[in-house]
């Protein structure tokens, strides 16, 4: 009795161990860029993309003159050695499963509107995106 009360015991020990390690919660990070630079602009889009290769869910506000890559006509200068544009680095960040905004004051002092943003990407309410840097265990990143 005392070695099935034993081995039931491991048994349920190694079970809550495994499901333990496949509820490892995801790491939630928050990039805020403001750079005009290429360079950083880039930088920021790879480490995004590389976050979520890793298992991260990237959340990406893009104000001042970065705000510019989520316009439609977002181009730019092709970074090597990827040989892509920030903005491009940005739609494959969208792509595997990112949320992407402009901050609240991009387009009230940009002179563009909603309608001037690639499809995916909205202006950010202060409020919810203050609420999002503030939950506990997010990695909130500027460049």
């Amino acid at each position: 009795m005392k070695k099935s009360l034993l081995a039931l015991s491991l048994g349920l020990g190694l079970l809550a161990g495994t499901v333990h390690a496949d509820e490892k919660a995801t790491q939630n990070v928050s990039i805020v860029i403001s750079s005009a630079s290429t360079m950083s602009q880039g930088m920021a889009m790879t480490l995004a993309n590389q976050m979520q290769e890793q298992g991260a869910q990237v959340d990406i506000l893009l104000c001042d003159a970065a705000g510019d890559l989520a316009l439609k006509d977002a181009g730019g200068e092709a970074l090597k050695p990827m040989g892509a544009t920030p903005a491009k680095m940005l739609d494959a960040a969208l792509a595997k499963g990112a949320t992407a905004s402009v901050c609240g004051l991009y387009l009230p002092n940009s002179g563009h509107s909603a309608d001037d943003l690639r499809t995916g990407i909205t202006a950010a309410k202060p409020a919810d995106m203050a609420a999002r840097m503030l939950e506990p265990g997010r990695k909130v990143i500027g460049f």
